[in-house]
């Protein structure tokens, strides 16, 4: 039997909860000359940050336990392993295991602990909970993340979905209309995250397809799978579902693409809320508010995501971005500068494959608007 040990670690907390409040009589102690006190103070407090006055605490939670291979469990009998369904403010909603829906506040610690993300919880979280109740309960700790998928908002993580398997990347032909450049974004935020990308052009039954057949033969020709389909005419549904079947898949794209209405398709009887793009200016209106998981009859799960118009990169640096680009990276070696941005630099072997038709020109023009704003970003200008 593998050998379990107790989940420890050393974080940092929010400036208010960081750590118990100094002594307020530490002036008056040393006017007073109070020796025997002020030496307590000073030997109580280590310079290996254990101290009253450190700025981290160690987390120690002995009610779960993680095996050699990673998996965690819990000896403690009350604690319900469940997943994260969605989050409204401080309250989740949470499936577990039993099969129950529970709504769930967070734990006071994991409230303070100090994180780059918007919220320590989000859709897709794997946590233990304890139930206080037949539909409440408490979530005591979270099971590591793989396979995230977030954007940058105002400066901070804003973590749309945990435990991806797929990205699924859905546009429309018409109504709005395609957007490569936020194709674009998507496929950098995959392969950054180590999910694997799927293109799903809706809306097929509004237009000729034969314009699209470049674009997608560009998109194709770098290894990633492109779909063409209708929620209107169910082109492609079956095909869609059964890619879906057993894995954990987040849909991606901007409002108005019919990521509700293929949803509704794939899965019917969920009977999600759809809406009619702007007669105006071919914009959706919101009708996913949260991003949502939703399990799906023939096993696996899709999170149901908020329409997004504008994506902002995470994590993601100026001189990383031709390196998440396939089509890009085979020539990002062959410049004659290692520092090559492939702007304006001499010698450039990615302008060079862009003049020779190697490398298509709109994909470098979306790579040039990308890394401009991230110089921005970063305060370099060139």
């Amino acid at each position: 039997m593998a050998k379990k040990k107790r989940g420890k670690a050393r974080t940092d907390f929010r400036k208010k909860y960081q750590a118990r409040v100094r002594q307020g009589d530490m002036t008056r102690s040393f006017q007073l000359g109070d020796v025997e006190k002020l030496a307590d103070v000073v030997h109580g407090e280590r310079v290996s940050g254990k101290g009253e006055l450190t700025r981290k605490r160690t987390v120690n939670n002995p009610t779960i336990e993680k095996d050699e291979d990673g998996v965690t469990s819990s000896p403690d009998q009350s604690l319900i392993k469940g997943r994260v369904i969605s989050v409204h403010g401080l309250r989740s909603k949470v499936l577990g295991e039993d099969g129950v829906f529970y709504e769930c506040a967070i734990r006071q610690v994991l409230k303070s602990l100090s994180i780059e993300q918007r919220g320590v919880i989000v859709a897709g979280d794997r946590v233990f909970f304890r139930a206080e109740s037949p539909s409440d309960g408490m979530i005591e700790s979270i099971d590591p993340r793989s396979g995230v998928i977030s954007r940058s908002s105002r400066g901070r993580q804003h973590v749309i979905a945990a435990n991806v398997d797929y990205l699924l990347i859905i546009t429309s032909a018409a109504q709005p209309g395609l957007k490569p450049a936020l194709i674009d974004r998507f496929l950098l935020t995959a392969e950054h995250c180590g999910v694997e990308p799927v293109i799903v052009i809706n809306k097929l039954d509004l237009i000729d397809p034969v314009p699209l057949q470049p674009m997608v033969g560009v998109f194709a020709s770098m290894g990633y799978r492109v779909l063409v389909t209708s929620a209107e005419t169910g082109e492609n549904v079956d095909y869609l579902r059964a890619l879906l079947s057993g894995k954990q898949t987040a849909l991606a794209g901007q409002s108005g693409v019919g990521k509700s209405s293929l949803l509704n398709a794939i899965e019917p009887g969920l009977g999600l809320a759809v809406s009619a793009v702007s007669q105006d200016n071919e914009k959706g209106r919101h009708t996913t508010t949260a991003t949502t998981l939703i399990p799906l009859d023939g096993g696996g799960a899709v999170f149901d995501t908020p329409g997004i118009r504008q994506f902002q990169l995470w994590d993601i640096a100026s001189g990383e971005v031709s390196a998440a680009m396939p089509d890009l990276r085979p020539y990002v070696s062959a410049c004659r500068y290692p520092n090559c941005l492939h702007l304006s630099e001499d010698g450039c072997a990615v302008k060079e494959a862009v003049a020779d038709s190697r490398i298509d020109a709109r994909r470098y023009d979306s790579y040039c608007h990308l890394v401009e704003e991230l110089l921005a970003e970063e305060g370099t200008f060139r």
